[in-house]
Formats: structure tokens, sequence, C-alpha cells
């Protein structure tokens, strides 16, 4: 029996993932999505996934629950908003769940500031802020909509063999089907690079980020809030409050694995006072809605994020630290390159390393830009020298003052 054939082979449907089947669907390619997780019936209780797929058919066209919110929530770039607008999903979004922030107040661990906004720098917003399911359910339905993508839901790959023009990928099951690209979207542990022999460089930030969501005593007004607070000697805190519609926010604390795994273990009352406490009583008194969660920080980097037949992209390629909210951002540039260099290709198949190598390229400039960002400034204040402190605060409040200067930083942290 002849295996089926797709010009590609997404594996893991995350945002990520998703996003990229979509993308190189809509540039005329015949697609295959694998993703191992079963999907949600519509009814179904609140999953432990933070982006639980919708149920295929029928059921991918029935909206989350109202009342239900995401513990995790992401910060959407205008660049990757409108690659979503392009693919049909932004639109499929409620946007009463979507809060715009139009300022970003960030405060450094001795009075240093930089304040970011929006109207200054001649944007409309920095970033939309949403809950993870959403978006999903959105791209979702936008993938059904798409003819050209088979989605295989649930399959566990068991197997890949790399030839040339097309490998062969083994599910579980004992199916098989045969792609001249596989594109690696599954995350972190990526078993797709495993099986690519692409090594990976980890190095962990010995923090995990603590996440969850409440209503706030005072409006946010379309601002997040960010500190650099020290918590032990040779270790920062960074805490921000990311806005949600109405009087919510987000939670993001990146903090010490110990200290994580205690505020975790804490009473509902007591993890509320100490989030109010992090923030300085930015917001007043805060109401857990979400229970929290946390996830463990690390830098990843790798040689290259190709071979023949192979490419990785999101969290499979590269992993940053949260503090500028910048990793789906990342993951989602990443699809927007593939798909246009695919589109590109010409006559050469869409696994040939050349191609592939010009993606790399592509790629390489601002992913080592931002990781040398995230990476550099959770150094400078993890260091508690009166100097080291001295210079990062001055500096803070140095580029604060100067506007045409700021106006660049935003069109470079949330356009490119």
């Amino acid at each position: 029996m002849m295996k089926p054939r797709y010009h590609v082979a997404v594996i893991g449907a995350g945002l990520v993932g998703s996003a990229a089947a979509l993308a190189l669907a809509r540039a005329g390619l015949r697609v295959a999505l694998i993703e191992p997780r079963a999907a949600a019936a519509p009814d179904a209780a609140s999953p432990p996934h933070p982006n639980p797929l919708p149920q295929a058919g029928e059921g991918a066209n029935a909206m989350p629950k109202p009342d239900q919110w995401d513990t995790r929530v992401y910060a959407i770039s205008p660049g990757s908003e409108a690659l979503l607008e392009d693919l049909g999903a932004w639109g499929r979004l409620d946007a009463s769940r979507v809060q715009a922030v139009h300022r970003m107040d960030v405060r450094g661990d001795a009075k240093g500031e930089l304040l970011l906004d929006a109207y200054a720098a001649g944007v409309p917003r920095l970033a939309s802020i949403l809950e993870g399911s959403r978006l999903q359910h959105a791209l979702w339905q936008a993938l059904h909509a798409q003819d050209n993508v088979e989605v295989v839901c649930p399959a566990e790959v068991s197997d890949i063999a790399w030839n040339n023009p097309r490998s062969l990928i083994t599910l579980g099951s004992g199916a098989a089907l045969e792609a001249e690209l596989i594109v690696g979207a599954d995350g972190a542990a990526s078993l797709t690079r495993q099986r690519a022999g692409i090594e990976a460089k980890a190095e962990p930030y010995r923090q995990s980020g603590v996440v969850a969501n409440f209503e706030t005593e005072k409006p946010h007004r379309g601002t997040a809030f960010q500190w650099f607070r020290p918590f032990e000697p040779g270790c920062v805190d960074i805490v921000a409050y990311l806005p949600l519609p109405g009087n919510r926010m987000s939670l993001v604390w990146s903090t010490a694995t110990e200290h994580a795994q205690a505020l975790l273990g804490m009473d509902e009352q007591a993890f509320c006072a100490q989030a109010e406490q992090a923030g300085g009583a930015r917001l007043g008194s805060l109401r857990l809605v979400t229970r929290p969660a946390a996830f463990p920080l690390r830098l990843m980097q790798t040689d290259s994020p190709v071979r023949a037949g192979c490419v990785l992209v999101g969290d499979a390629a590269h992993g940053v630290h949260p503090l500028a909210g910048q990793g789906v951002n990342l993951g989602f540039g990443d699809v927007a390159a593939l798909a246009d260099v695919l589109a590109q290709r010409g006559r050469a198949g869409c696994g040939d390393l050349v191609l592939l190598e010009r993606y790399a390229r592509r790629r390489a400039e601002p992913v080592a830009r931002m990781q040398l960002l995230t990476d550099t400034l959770w150094r400078l204040f993890g260091r508690d020298e009166r100097l080291f402190a001295l210079a990062r605060n001055s500096g803070m409040s140095a580029l604060n003052k100067l506007g045409p200067a700021k106006a660049a930083l935003v069109h470079e942290a949330f356009f490119n």
C-alpha cells in the first residue's frame, strides 16, 4: 500500500506548529500536522496543558467557556498579529478577551525607571495580551477551514527515517507517511531535534516562571508593569503584571526555583499577599482567578536549526528568558520566514539543504539578538555589587529621557 505523501509534515500542533502548518498550506503546500495530544471535548473541564486542542470537526467551532481563564497568557507583538491576521486566525478571536498594551512601566532595583508609550512612539499599541487556549482555538478553526492540511491527532511519532527526496515518519499505530520536509515544532524537549541529530546547548537559569491571573482592585489602564527585584545575592526576581480585559492582570514572576515551589505551596490568601507585595500594591488588592503554575527557565541554543529534510521552529529551535515576553513571537517569526523561503523555492524540493540554510541565515540574527538582550539583562540585574546596581539603574533612567531612542527601542522590540 502506497504511503501518503506530503510536501511538509509538521510535528507538534501548539501555537507555533499550528501557525506553521497553516502558513505553509496557504503557500500552496500539502501539509500533514501531527500531534500526540488528544483533542479536548468542547465541554471538557480545563485541561492541564496550557494550550488544549479543540475537538476536530464540529467541536472546533465551539468557543472555550467564557467564565474560564487560562493560566498561561501571551504578549503578541504587532508583527506576530499581522501574521496571524494573514493566516485567518486573528479575526476569529473574541475581541473581548484581547487586551491591548499601550504603555510599559519598567522599574529597576535602585530607582531606575523606563516608561514606554505607544502613542509617543507613533504606534497603535505595544502588544496584545491574550490567553493561549483562545489563540490555539482560533488557529485550529483556521486549520480545519484549510483543504490542504491533514491533521493527524492523536498520533505519536515513533521513528523518523531521513531520506532524499522524502523522509519517512512512522507513527505509534504503525501507520507511516512521507514528506519532503519535516518541521519540528514539538517544544524544548523536541524529539524531532533529537532524531535529526541537531545538538542543543541548554543553560538553566536556576529559575522558574510562576504564572497566575488575578482580579485587581485598581484599573491597569492598558499598562504592563515590570519590576527587577533582588531576591538573594546573585539572584534577581523579575515580576511582571500583564493587563487582561477588565480589572484583571496576569502575573509572570521569574524567581529561584526553590522560591517558586514555596509560592505554589501557599494557600490562596498568602499567595495573593505575596503577589501584591511583589508589585508594590500597584494595582491594589488582588483576588486569584486561576491557580498558579510554574515552568523552568533556560537559555537554549543550537548551532543550526536545519539539516537536509528538517527544520526546527519555536521552542524546538531556541529558548529565551521570558523577561521580554518574546518567546512565542520568535516562533511566529520563524513561521513567517520559513513560509516565505519555501514559497520562493522555485524547482528545489522543500527539504533542500541549500534552501533551508537560506532560512537559517535569515533567522540567525533576530534570534541571537533577542537571546543576547534577555540573557544580558538577566545577568546584569543578577549582580549585586554596588557599581553594577548604579550602572544598570542609571542607564535605564538615562534611556527614559531620550524620546527618539525609546521610540527606536519600541520598533526594534515589538515590530521586528
